[in-house]
């Protein structure tokens, strides 16, 4: 009698530690708004896990020796807004970045557009969107409706959130709209290397991330992969070979104080490692048109946004970068890298 009470006991407990396993897998991954449902890949995440085999020879192949510090300067959301579109355009003609990437769902992409003809030796990528996030700004897809139903709430809009298309969303309407991105800057003349995903919004869950790597390899672009990302590559999703790997990965974090955000930048330099690493800036101005994208919403707001502008345009972060003999590439290298054909 006392050993079936014990046994009980135990399984009565060891189902609570599970059950409390999980809960704060789920506390952890809703607070970090990382829509992760697979508990394995959960798990992989939290451990750091990371599962990639960088190409072979990159730095050599790029023009540089093994031990050097390779940097990407990265701009997200061109063609959100003009006040994004003007920063960064101030950014690129600077050389405070040197590359950058489109949402071509956004209204504001002709002014890009123009500017990509005007200046086509600049590195531009697609910010490819399968999320709206503003509370009043709002977008659908490059595709008719009727074509990705599952992107779509009840507004016609794209998701607010990574949870919602996560939950929600199709993966071959995700591909289809995906390639109408691409397809779009094409037809507008811009020059495109590479694609990224907006919000890392296709990079949780297993069916998006393998159709946004056969978009990059469909399209002969290059592909943002940081390391981390690489823990879903398994047995039932190889790495690509030609796959170029952010070996390390850096963009200011929610909730940080904006007195710490030069250290924050010039810190990065200072110990940045060999190998791959991008910084990935949000840039526009405190102006009234971004304070109204961006109302309720601090993290990536107007003031984030001048604050990137500013820090990575100053005499300190540029000699810091020299300082560090860090060497800048951009995406169009690395897409000569990975399809030299």
């Amino acid at each position: 009698m006392k050993i079936k009470k014990l046994i009980t006991f135990l399984i009565k407990w060891t189902l609570i530690s599970v059950s409390t396993i999980i809960f704060i897998f789920i506390l952890y991954f809703d607070y970090k708004e990382i829509p992760i449902y697979d508990f394995k890949l959960a798990y992989k995440f939290i451990k750091g896990e990371q599962n990639y085999t960088q190409l072979e020879n990159l730095s050599q192949k790029l023009g540089y020796k093994k031990e050097d510090k390779l940097l990407i300067i990265h701009a997200d959301d061109i063609g959100l807004s003009s006040s994004v579109n003007k920063a960064t355009f101030k950014a690129f003609k600077e050389g405070s970045i040197n590359s950058g990437s489109i949402m071509m769902t956004c209204e504001k992409i002709e002014e890009i557009a123009e500017f990509s003809k005007e200046n086509p030796e600049l590195d531009f990528g697609i910010h490819l969107t399968v999320t709206s996030e503003w509370k009043n700004y709002k977008w659908d897809g490059v595709l008719e409706p009727i074509e990705i139903p599952s992107l779509l709430n009840k507004n016609g809009n794209l998701y607010e959130n990574k949870k919602k298309v996560t939950l929600n969303a199709d993966p071959i309407e995700i591909k289809k709209e995906l390639q109408a991105q691409i397809d779009l800057a094409n037809s507008m003349g811009i020059n495109i290397s590479h694609i990224d995903s907006h919000e890392g919004a296709l990079f949780f869950n297993k069916e998006f991330f393998k159709v946004y790597l056969e978009i990059a390899r469909e399209n002969r672009l290059a592909v943002f992969v940081p390391d981390l990302v690489t823990a879903q590559f398994d047995e039932t999703l190889k790495q690509p070979k030609e796959l170029v790997v952010v070996d390390d990965f850096y963009m200011a974090e929610n909730g940080m104080n904006f007195n710490d955000w030069e250290n924050f930048y010039i810190d990065i330099l200072n110990n940045l490692k060999p190998g791959l690493s991008q910084i990935l800036v949000h840039l526009g101005y405190d102006d009234d048109e971004m304070k109204e994208i961006t109302v309720d919403h601090p993290n990536f707001g107007s003031k984030w946004r001048f604050y990137d502008l500013n820090i990575i345009s100053s005499e300190k972060f540029k000699k810091a970068l020299i300082n560090n003999n860090i060497k800048l590439v951009n995406w169009k290298d690395i897409q000569k890298v990975m399809y030299p054909d």
